[in-house]
């Protein structure tokens, strides 16, 4: 597994800030959380997805494509991280 962070800078109130995504070994996403600036959250997994939400139907790109578009910042997470934040994502829930 791979886990990223990709944070969006933009001036659009309904869409998201930051989302982070674990990877499998074939570049798709398993699970996925994503954050707005007014501070809600959501997250997805194969088996939670809803009709606005959910895991990506391709390969996740290179790091370095999504960093190539100024207003994308992409990286490389630790696990604990990922699991930190998916886990308040879902308390909610």
């Amino acid at each position: 597994m791979r886990y990223v962070k990709v944070a969006w800078a933009h001036d659009f109130a309904d869409e998201p800030v930051l989302y982070l995504s674990e990877l499998g070994d074939d570049g798709y996403e398993t699970r996925k959380v994503q954050f707005y600036r007014d501070g809600r959250s959501e997250r997805a997994d194969g088996s939670c997805e809803t009709a606005t939400f959910g895991l990506a139907e391709i390969p996740f790109p290179p790091l370095e494509e999504i960093s190539a578009q100024p207003e994308f910042t992409a990286q490389v997470i630790a696990a604990e991280e990922f699991e930190r934040v998916w886990k308040e994502a879902g308390a909610d829930l």
